[in-house]
């Protein structure tokens, strides 16, 4: 599937019903740590950040019932205060995209946010709008909307993410008022406020070309063109080579890395000679604690 998007007039979408949304996230809450708090909560907690992210309008595109961005998105939470309304943990989100002509889903992003602090009252109504911090819960939650908008659109279109990244870090914005961690750059290179910088970051564009480069003019094209599309996904690696140069520990660079590292290794098992030791000299230095691992296309 091949995803075209597009704007159209709001009263042409309400009157043909062929649109919705754009985003289906499955929402797990783990719990298991915490006593002392009835499981209702997190139930309610649960369906509660599942209607707040997959009902409401995020952007001005339209996509088809089949086109939607599907993610998986796992809170874990560590600790709960008396009472049992204000919560601490970590988020784990998984966005995946559909490979053009198969059934694959290639692993767009993987990451682990540590700094998840919350208040959450079953029932509730959860309030959210743009420019304004209403309360931790929801800036996260559609911060992490924004940017998953933006890293999926960033591979269909080149440069495609930005107005949905812009509209990340009007949410980081929104918060540097806040004593709640993560939203800061200076808290450390692993925060959302970090991760923003990197996405908009001029210097670091190569990355954004490189996901472009990979996924649609690489694994789409595979299904029929196996060689050309691995052509393409060898010289996209470059991109990461450039970027490593100027700062090899960039938050965005190792979250690409986690994500592709095994899917590099299984699309070069089947490579030339040349190939695989282009790709092997390449992936060593930029991910270099993995550098084993890519020596595996050779056995």
């Amino acid at each position: 599937m091949i995803r075209k998007l597009f704007l159209l007039p709001i009263l042409f979408l309400f009157s043909t019903g062929l649109f919705s949304q754009e985003i289906f996230c499955n929402i797990i809450i783990q719990h298991d740590r915490i006593q002392g708090v009835d499981p209702s909560v997190f139930k309610s907690m649960e369906k509660s950040i599942f209607e707040f992210i997959n009902t409401r309008k995020w952007s001005d595109y339209n996509f088809r019932q089949e086109e939607k961005i599907e993610c998986t998105m796992i809170i874990t939470i560590n600790q709960a205060a008396q009472g049992g309304d204000e919560f601490s943990g970590s988020l784990n989100l998984v966005l995946q995209r559909p490979i053009y002509g198969t059934d694959y889903n290639s692993v767009v992003i993987n990451l682990v946010d540590d700094d998840i602090q919350f208040k959450y009252t079953p029932y509730q109504s959860m309030e959210y709008s743009d420019n304004t911090f209403n309360n931790n819960l929801t800036q996260i939650l559609a911060f992490y909307v924004y940017v998953m908008l933006g890293l999926d659109f960033d591979t269909y279109s080149l440069y495609g993410g930005t107005p949905m990244y812009e509209k990340a870090n009007a949410v980081v914005t929104s918060a540097q008022n806040t004593n709640f961690k993560g939203w800061q750059v200076f808290e450390g290179p692993r925060t959302r406020a970090g991760l923003i910088e990197n996405l908009l970051n001029s210097s670091y564009q190569s990355l954004r070309a490189m996901s472009y480069e990979y996924h649609r003019k690489g694994l789409d094209i595979m299904a029929e063109k196996v060689d050309a599309g691995r052509k393409v996904i060898l010289a996209s690696l470059d991109n990461l080579e450039a970027v490593y140069s100027k700062r090899p520990g960039l938050y965005y660079l190792q979250i690409i890395l986690e994500a592709k590292r095994q899917e590099i290794i299984s699309i070069f098992s089947e490579a030339t000679p040349s190939e695989k030791t282009s790709m092997i000299n390449i992936m060593k230095e930029v991910d270099p604690s993995n550098g084993n691992r890519y020596e595996e296309v050779m056995k």
